[in-house]
């Protein structure tokens, strides 16, 4: 059930992102988001890789 949970928290955070106008959001926040979503997604890639079986050189 872990893979359905991490897609959840990636959707979120990509839907969080998009309804936000970012000139709102100060810079700080701003980054600290973006930090999360990129954890978010390698951990997603990092998932999908084990499932998979296709490692990176």
């Amino acid at each position: 059930m872990e893979w359905g949970r991490a897609m959840g928290e990636l959707s979120t955070a990509i839907d969080h992102l998009d309804t936000e106008d970012v000139s709102e959001i100060p810079r700080t926040q701003l980054a600290e988001q973006l930090l999360e979503l990129h954890w978010q997604m390698a951990r997603l890639q990092a998932q999908i890789a084990r499932r998979t079986g296709i490692r990176l050189p």
